[in-house]
């Protein structure tokens, strides 16, 4: 901009315009510089934003595949994207190696999750794995997936821990991630001819059925979030405020209650933060996008109340806000004056000893929610 400033000076005097308003006015264009945008980028912005809303409303299930078959990317991580979906009343549907594709896909009308939503499952072992079953037809059992997909018992493990092999484990929904876990540990998986190699020859193993698993503990709801966010960063089933909710104070208000509140009310929130924003041209201020299992809150961090709290602001997962409902130009916020972890003391940490494998993936060191829950997206 400054390469520019005296042939814009000189200009303006051509013109009529003295020094000192040239020299002004061109400080004023630079000062705009720094967040303005020029007409022909705020027209292309706007006809993108018509057109993500035409096909979010039009093709939910294809523009929602599309935005977690892209990630990373955007203002919201896939466990928001899919959360907003589910409450527009699309079906979200989990891993699973019988039925989905390396990316997700749309299934009947839903969106199946793909394998490759698992983290730590190499590309080449989802690919391997879904060409196998084009090839060969269904998996029959969990001994004949591990004897033809190909991959090693880590992936395998890892596959089931995100419950993508339930459909093959059987019995009560609650227990089949241990079931599966329990079978894979005593089927022999392939072995890779060239263990350096990360896409080499495997040698494939027998087909030999394990016997059946002894009864195993069902996985609780909170069990079940864990692992579903330690494996795959998303979770379609219960929200983490939905199975906290009953042990929070009565007067910590959910989002829908938020919204009917009155201006100028003193209230307490809580949520997943799923952004952070605190942009240079804000002076200071921290705007946190929190998410609960209705919807989401918008919070309003002034300087000071950032200043004081500061870790919760910046690298809590969960939070609990205080601070007065805001109605402004059809948008309720929460003008934050206290801000602290979200704790629940009773509720006990995904202890998962009974047959989950020990591994760093695994919720077997007492690891809690805040430890595998999605990563906010943080701006500014």
């Amino acid at each position: 901009m400054r390469a520019y400033e005296e042939k814009f000076v000189a200009g303006g005097m051509a013109n009529g315009a003295s020094r000192a308003v040239a020299e002004r006015v061109y400080a004023q264009i630079v000062g705009f510089s720094g967040f303005g945008f020029p007409k022909s980028h705020s027209a292309a912005f706007a006809l993108l934003a018509y057109q993500s809303a035409w096909l979010r409303e039009h093709y939910g299930p294809e523009f929602l595949c599309g935005l977690l078959n892209e990630q990373p990317m955007g203002f919201y991580p896939p466990d928001a994207l899919v959360h907003e979906a589910q409450r527009r009343g699309i079906v979200v549907r989990p891993p699973d190696v019988a039925r989905s594709a390396a990316e997700c896909r749309v299934e009947d009308g839903a969106v199946r999750m793909g394998l490759g939503y698992v983290n730590g499952v190499r590309a080449h072992d989802v690919r391997a794995l879904v060409a196998e079953r084009e090839r060969g037809g269904p998996f029959r059992s969990l001994a004949d997936l591990a004897a033809r997909c190909g991959t090693g018992r880590e992936t395998l493990e890892r596959l089931a821990w995100a419950g993508a092999c339930d459909p093959l484990a059987g019995g009560p929904p609650a227990v089949r991630r241990r079931t599966a876990l329990w079978q894979l540990g005593v089927t022999a998986a392939a072995l890779p001819l060239e263990p350096r190699q990360a896409s080499g020859p495997v040698q494939l193993a027998l087909p030999l059925e394990p016997e059946e698993a002894p009864a195993l503990r069902e996985m609780t709801p909170w069990e079940l979030l864990i692992a579903d966010y330690g494996s795959t960063k998303v979770t379609i089933d219960a929200h983490p405020l939905e199975l906290m909710r009953p042990e929070l104070p009565a007067a910590v208000l959910d989002s829908r209650q938020l919204a009917a509140g009155r201006h100028g009310a003193r209230v307490q929130v809580a949520g997943l933060v799923v952004a952070r924003q605190r942009p240079a041209t804000a002076n200071g201020v921290t705007f946190m996008l929190l998410e609960d299992e209705h919807g989401t809150i918008n919070l309003i961090v002034p300087p000071p109340v950032h200043d004081r709290f500061r870790l919760a602001v910046r690298a809590e997962s969960l939070v609990l806000a205080e601070g007065r409902v805001e109605h402004r130009e059809g948008t309720t916020n929460v003008v934050v004056e206290r801000i602290r972890r979200l704790e629940r003391p009773d509720l006990p940490v995904a202890d998962v000893r009974h047959i989950e494998p020990a591994r760093t993936w695994s919720s077997e060191a007492g690891a809690e929610l805040r430890a595998v829950a999605p990563s906010a997206h943080s701006f500014g």
